[in-house]
């Protein structure tokens, strides 16, 4: 079984773009190292919540808008 994740690998990746910000600009804001900043993108490593907390403050957005959609059970 899979970890549960506390992030989403292809949001981080896209408001990165967005932001028009390389990897390792965005690790020297977030104050981490840029291969982290890669493992974080390619869903190799969950962030701690303080890492989580820079990256959203680096990407101008929440935590939140960080995080992976919530799956909904069908009826």
């Amino acid at each position: 079984m899979e970890p549960r994740r506390t992030h989403s690998p292809e949001t981080v990746r896209r408001k990165r773009i967005e932001a028009g910000l390389n990897q390792k600009d965005l690790a020297h804001r977030a104050g981490i190292s840029k291969p982290h900043m890669s493992s974080i993108e390619h869903g190799r490593v969950n962030p701690s919540p303080p890492v989580l907390q820079r990256l959203a403050a680096a990407l101008g957005c929440a935590v939140h808008d960080l995080m992976p959609p919530h799956e909904t059970a069908s009826a």
